[in-house]
């Protein structure tokens, strides 16, 4: 049993000022306005620190030096323990495009990295970003593997390795998209779009056939063009206009700079907008030279500035950020509260992977996936399941 006293308790309606909370076997048993007198177990005194769910990461592709795609049993765990210590307690591990084989060893390390014991983040299933994109918006994948959709390949795999699949980010105008995403969305994974040169109507029979998520919105994605003098909303204003579509967000404060930030936030409503990292290898590591990808065959980039960019410093490269970062660029760039930008890390990625009824909130019952951070958002303590897996305290 641990109880976490004088805290200022984060929920989605309010902040509950030196409120307390009781946990025991992984789970929350009680959450109080007021600091009990009589505490039995364990006891933090959090001294009016902020108490808030776990931060939920569900595109993330490295940090700390490792990338998935690096297929290391090791990277796999040092991403989890790195990113804990900035307050992500669950995320799903994504891929980029590149050989098959190498998606097939994605796997089978993934499977093998479910079963370790580590003090980090949670694994919530893989994300599957590629190959299935627009070559004109591939940004940084590997041109060499981008394809249509084709079920001769995606059947098998979702056969025997759909167990393992969260979400799968795809192109909805390709030939075959629109089959695909059925095909996901009766298997229950995440269909989202990315690196997509769609227009309204594919989007609308993208949103038809099962896509749910906007991946990293306005990165590798079409905005409005012309035709015959016409003009055709992008994939961009579809995505802001159509209520049914979740945006996923890079909110480092350099994909995105304020406009965009505020204008997402006000078209799509707090409830539907969703902060990710999108992080590669350079997150928590020092700027200078990095790789995008596989250490054996990635793309190499440097990292100045808060975000990796090509060698030539023509395009950004990946992101470098970390979950408390995007709450504190939300409150002080995007002007949201406390409550929304936390929100928008934590209840809103839970709802979207249905897994509101256990992750992403504070009440009795539960997951205990908890921080304790200042009014800085410096991550001082990190619960995942019950059990610190960070603490400065």
């Amino acid at each position: 049993m641990l109880t976490i006293i004088n805290a200022n308790i984060i929920t989605p309606m309010r902040i509950i000022p030196g409120g307390s909370l009781t946990l025991e076997g992984g789970r929350i048993t009680q959450v109080r306005d007021t600091s009990s007198s009589k505490l039995n177990g364990e006891v933090i005194d959090a001294q009016g620190l902020y108490l808030s769910p776990g931060f939920i990461d569900i595109h993330i592709h490295g940090g700390g030096g490792a990338d998935f795609m690096d297929n290391e049993l090791e990277g796999f765990v040092q991403i989890a323990q790195t990113h804990a210590k900035f307050g992500t307690t669950a995320m799903l591990p994504t891929t980029l495009t590149g050989e098959p084989a190498k998606l097939l060893e994605v796997f089978a390390v993934y499977q093998e990295a479910l079963s370790l014991d580590y003090s980090g983040a949670d694994f919530l299933g893989l994300h599957l970003e590629g190959p299935y994109f627009a070559m004109n918006q591939r940004g940084a994948q590997d041109p060499r593997f981008i394809r249509n959709p084709n079920p001769e390949e995606y059947i098998p795999l979702l056969d025997r390795y759909g167990h393992l699949i969260r979400r799968w980010s795809a192109a909805p105008e390709l030939p075959g998209a629109l089959e695909f995403g059925r095909e996901l969305r009766s298997r229950g994974i995440l269909a989202a779009l990315a690196h997509t040169d769609a227009v309204y109507e594919d989007i609308l029979k993208g949103v038809e056939s099962g896509f749910r998520l906007a991946t990293h919105l306005y990165s590798g994605m079409s905005g409005m063009t012309r035709k015959n003098a016409y003009r055709y909303a992008g994939a961009i204003e579809s995505c802001l206009l159509l209520d049914e579509i979740d945006a996923e967000i890079i909110a480092d404060g350099v994909h995105l700079p304020e406009p965009f930030l505020k204008l997402i936030c006000k078209t799509k409503g707090i409830e539907r907008v969703i902060l990710i990292t999108d992080a590669m290898r350079g997150a928590g590591m020092p700027e200078g030279k990095s790789i995008l990808g596989s250490k054996d065959d990635g793309l190499e980039v440097i990292i100045e500035n808060g975000v990796a960019k090509l060698p030539d410093r023509s395009s950004f490269a990946g992101s470098v950020a970390t979950a408390d970062q995007l709450v504190r660029v939300m409150m002080n760039v995007a002007g949201q509260t406390l409550m929304d930008a936390v929100r928008m890390l934590t209840l809103n990625p839970a709802r979207l992977l249905s897994l509101e009824h256990e992750r992403g909130i504070i009440a009795q019952g539960m997951r205990a996936d908890l921080l304790l951070f200042d009014d800085a958002i410096n991550i001082k303590q990190t619960i995942v399941a019950g059990r610190t897996v960070y603490s400065t305290l």
